[in-house]
């Protein structure tokens, strides 16, 4: 064999560099399958519910984790969330402790947005927008699962779907769709326009339908909120891009009635593809945060 590699000492690098590759895929899953140690909770982090209430709202949580029938109104799980090629069924997230996530610790939540890893240290599906929530501070995180903690427990178990994508494949595909640092301001941007940007970004994770992916499901960051296909139903999404060049908007403060208020003062549009329950969510946020979603979305050429 050796004698046979040094005849042929291209196939001896090609057969090199595979193995160096299968080593570092595997140096890659290892370390995307590692949680975050319990060193990454502040040490003098104090719950703020009433920020973790924001972020809840931001996030448009009860979007997909709505509960069924009387639980409606509570994240409990349940109803069936189409995703592309499948049907998931999104799990409970209210503080029950058999079924929902009342015997989880911070750190076991920080890992599940940061690293998109379960407590039992498993991937979890890309339809959870973990790539956006990994943007996150750690305390805005922190202070989403402490509002979690103070709704009422719901007992519904939701039954987990297995994915069809490999474990291996999903490790290698988060190395290269997972941000490597939080959010960071943009230097000579006002601070209003960086909260609208973190916003946007982050808790509410508009990139996820917004921008266009690419041929490995990737977000094309040449073309940050461009719009593109609908991730689910047929037609586009639109873009966010150049809305007051487009004359979708008259200004920022037109963007932020319509983030508001919606189809009470006549924004009709924003109510279609799935948005009626974004704009519902947004609605509930502070009109500081609104504005500053509005700032940074009008500057968007």
């Amino acid at each position: 064999m050796h004698r046979h590699m040094t005849k042929h000492p291209l196939l001896w690098s090609l057969v090199t560099a595979f193995l160096l590759l299968i080593l570092a895929l595997a140096a890659w899953h290892a370390n995307l399958s590692t949680s975050l140690p319990a060193s990454a909770i502040p040490a003098a982090y104090a719950p703020d519910v009433k920020n973790g209430k924001v972020m809840y709202d931001a996030g448009g949580c009860i979007s997909c984790h709505r509960g069924i029938g009387p639980d409606m109104d509570k994240p409990a799980g349940g109803r069936k969330l189409k995703v592309p090629g499948d049907v998931l069924f999104p799990p409970n997230i209210t503080p029950d402790r058999q079924t929902g996530i009342g015997a989880w610790t911070q750190i076991a939540f920080l890992n599940a947005l940061k690293r998109g890893l379960s407590p039992d240290n498993n991937h979890y599906i890309p339809a959870f927008p973990y790539t956006s929530y990994a943007w996150m501070k750690t305390k805005d995180i922190l202070d989403l699962f402490a509002y979690l903690k103070t709704l009422p427990p719901v007992r519904n178990r939701v039954e987990k779907k297995p994915f069809r994508l490999g474990r291996f494949a999903l490790a290698f595909w988060k190395w290269l769709a997972l941000p490597g640092r939080e959010f960071r301001p943009v230097p000579g941007k006002s601070a209003q326009w960086n909260r609208g940007a973190y916003l946007v970004l982050g808790p509410g994770h508009c990139a996820e339908c917004h921008t266009p992916r690419n041929g490995l499901m990737l977000l094309n960051r040449a073309r940050w909120l461009a719009g593109g296909p609908h991730p689910v139903e047929k037609g586009k999404v639109p873009s966010l891009r150049n809305l007051i060049g487009r004359k979708r908007y008259k200004d920022a403060d037109d963007i932020f009635n319509a983030l508001k208020y919606g189809e009470a003062l006549g924004y009709e549009d924003i109510s279609s593809g799935g948005m009626g329950e974004v704009q519902e969510n947004l609605s509930r946020l502070p009109n500081a945060d609104l504005k500053a979603i509005a700032v940074y979305l009008a500057s968007l050429k």
